[in-house]
């Protein structure tokens, strides 16, 4: 039986077995359309057979989708257009980021004072993905060497099916010219747009150096959110990433030894790391198993995970500079420009997990914003997932690292850290 058919006869005839694997509540706002996502937007985890905790079904669901075509298809309709911009349902693309550029130009698209008139690249693709992570068991399983091929490619395809289009991004600083009243640093931003900016000397000398982060950075950051969000019990940091295209060092990662290694490139795609299903799920393994946590440890029963998460919570990515930024800086979508926008899932298949991040397709009035020149000091926040669905907050934010037209250039790349965040209240 294939993972998107008789969705409901499977989670009931299956109820017993899957007893010990979370399913998370498909939780949508109020009001919001529901995502571009497979099984109707429930959980790869109403699959599970025998503790795989649905991978299997979703690898199955992977391999049926390459049979079908589509995807294949769209690539060779994008490849094979006419030499120039393709005419999309939501306005002009561009296959390349300087004929989109010339496209602003040639057209004088203007953006107010500290803004940024730029291409932006999004998926023009209307239908879930998958993406097999490459610790995933497959990957060195001669045994799957045929279906690793397949998918492979099909990952390759993944990366083809997205345009860039022009955006015009506002300077976050001013957000209260745009909203009066509305200040950047504070939690009401966060609740109304989805993003905000905190500020901090931290004492971490070497974010090179994973030990230390977590050591010093992260308690931190800890000590930020709770000062930000004066009605929070908690906060806790689980991961982070460093980004430096330029670095000269081991970039080797190694999750065991808890170091995420260093980025040589920046996600050039809008999109945003968490949804209805996995902000609950990822969440919910943290607490109960501690699982991928690079920071304090977390042991709560099931049921202590459930009275907490029984209350707001939230995931928020935090991303500080280790240099004023110069280059591929980031850039945040606020809510309310897309709240009524389905997401499309992408589906992110480990060993033991599906997890679940999200796209979406370009609209002309999404409301863009950016930090120019990000001091060490100041801290970009971005919303990734809220448990609060009557509609009264942002439920999150989107986002890309981007290219600015304007940076001379010998503008040094972004050097930064990102760590990852729950906030509970």
């Amino acid at each position: 039986m294939k993972p998107h058919e008789t969705i409901e006869d499977h989670v009931a005839t299956d109820e017993e077995a899957c007893s010990s694997v979370y399913v998370p509540p498909l939780q949508l706002t109020e009001g919001r359309p529901p995502p571009i996502a497979a099984n109707g937007g429930l959980s790869y985890m109403s699959f599970d057979r025998d503790g795989d905790a649905g991978t299997g079904a979703a690898i199955e669901a992977a391999l049926d989708q390459i049979a079908e075509g589509h995807a294949k298809a769209f690539i060779d309709w994008i490849e094979s257009a006419p030499q120039g911009p393709i005419e999309t349902k939501w306005g002009l693309g561009f296959r390349e980021y300087e004929d989109c550029l010339d496209y602003i130009l040639a057209n004088k698209i203007e953006a107010p004072e500290g803004g940024l008139a730029l291409p932006l690249r999004y998926t023009v693709y209307e239908r879930p993905s998958y993406s097999i992570v490459s610790s995933n068991s497959l990957w060195q399983d001669p045994a799957r060497e045929a279906e690793a091929k397949l998918l492979g490619e099909a990952e390759e395809y993944n990366r083809s099916r997205s345009l860039y289009f022009p955006q015009v991004v506002r300077d976050g600083r001013r957000i209260g010219e745009y909203y009066p009243g509305l200040s950047v640093d504070s939690p009401e931003c966060m609740d109304k747009l989805g993003v905000s900016l905190a500020h901090l000397e931290s004492s971490c000398r070497n974010f090179y150096d994973s030990a230390e982060v977590e050591r010093v950075f992260y308690p931190e950051i800890e000590k930020l959110l709770l000062e930000f969000f004066p009605d929070a019990t908690d906060a806790l940091v689980y991961n982070h990433d460093v980004f430096d295209k330029d670095y000269q060092g081991d970039r080797t990662e190694d999750q065991d030894a808890k170091n995420p290694g260093v980025n040589a490139s920046y996600v050039n795609l809008v999109h945003n790391d968490l949804n209805d299903n996995s902000g609950r799920v990822r969440c919910r393994e943290l607490l109960t198993m501690n699982l991928r946590n690079f920071g304090r440890e977390q042991h709560y029963t099931e049921a202590e995970a459930e009275a907490k998460m029984s209350r707001r919570f939230m995931s928020l990515n935090l991303a500080k500079p280790m240099e004023t930024v110069g280059q591929f800086p980031f850039v945040l979508c606020a809510w309310p420009s897309f709240a009524d926008q389905p997401y499309i899932t992408n589906y992110r298949i480990y060993d033991d997990r599906v997890g679940e991040t999200t796209r979406f397709t370009y609209r002309p009035d999404h409301e863009w914003y950016w930090f120019p020149r990000q001091k060490p000091t100041e801290v970009s926040m971005l919303k990734c997932y809220d448990s609060v669905t009557d509609g009264s907050v942002s439920r999150w934010s989107f986002h890309t690292a981007c290219i600015d037209p304007t940076a001379p250039a010998d503008a040094p790349c972004r050097k930064n850290v990102v760590v990852r965040s729950y906030v509970f209240f």
